[in-house]
């Protein structure tokens, strides 16, 4: 896990208003950083990586198959104070 997730995870794991996030959740051909059942929401934490080469198209067809599954997704795109 990458110092921005795993301050995250930190917060995520407060189980906030009583949703519960996994870490790691595979859905489909992807494994998100964050999963919370209950809402159905995806979180993504996007680091330097994700603006090399072709990741961004990848990240946009990842976002793209989970929201036609009802999957919103939130990608943090890397700024700094995650």
């Amino acid at each position: 896990m990458t110092p921005p997730e795993a301050r995250l995870w930190v917060a995520l794991r407060r189980k906030t208003q009583g949703l519960r996030f996994r870490r790691q959740h595979p859905i489909g051909p992807y494994v998100l950083d964050f999963y919370c059942d209950a809402a159905k929401l995806c979180v993504e934490v996007d680091g330097q990586t994700h603006w090399i080469g072709d990741a961004q198209a990848r990240d946009a067809e990842r976002d793209a198959w989970l929201a036609l599954r009802g999957h919103p997704d939130f990608a943090h795109r890397g700024e700094p104070g995650v």
